[in-house]
């Protein structure tokens, strides 16, 4: 799913409970000027460019299987459970400043995605384990979109980056 946060018309808000399914909600910013000097070059061609086959379906199937495998110790377990905790009753985690902030916390959703894209990340990084660097690295990505404000965070300026920086920072990295 895509968001255009300029022309909605044709375009409804998901309700929360949907908008949970999805794994990731990854911010993505315009092109720098040599990125879309590039695409200019490719697409204001009479014919456009043609696509070709990148992998297999086989080899799709063999990396998941393979990034299934990728080793999580119960340190990162339990460090991933204490990131989403935090973003459900940050005052057990010395985060008392943030209740008033946030409306809901991460589902358990969260713990789920957050493993599987850090066994991901690892296996993109050529390694068979996770790292808190993994989480760390897909942590926003997989929060971003799950910690719902208040209306006073809204008020304050205190977006969910915000937050979830604030709990990064607070919860003991294993």
């Amino acid at each position: 799913a895509t968001q255009n946060p300029i022309e909605q018309e044709g375009t409804y808000p998901l309700p929360e409970a949907q908008v949970d399914r999805f794994m990731l909600k990854v911010n993505i910013t315009y092109p720098t000027k040599m990125e879309e000097a590039r695409v200019l070059e490719l697409m204001a061609r009479q014919t456009l460019p043609a696509a070709g086959k990148a992998v297999s379906v086989e080899q799709v199937l063999k990396a998941r299987q393979t990034a299934d495998l990728i080793y999580v110790d119960d340190k990162i377990k339990n460090y991933v459970l204490d990131l989403v905790i935090a973003s459900r009753e940050p005052e057990k985690h010395g985060l008392e400043k943030l209740k008033p902030w946030i409306n809901y916390g991460a589902s358990p959703r969260a713990t789920i995605f957050m493993i599987q894209a850090a066994k991901a990340y690892a296996f993109i990084n050529g390694r068979g384990y996770v790292t808190p660097e993994d989480i760390k690295a897909v942590g926003f990505d997989v929060m971003r979109h799950r910690v719902l404000l208040t209306y006073e965070a809204e008020a304050e300026n205190i977006g969910q980056e915000d937050i979830i920086k604030s709990i990064f920072e607070a919860v003991e990295v294993p």
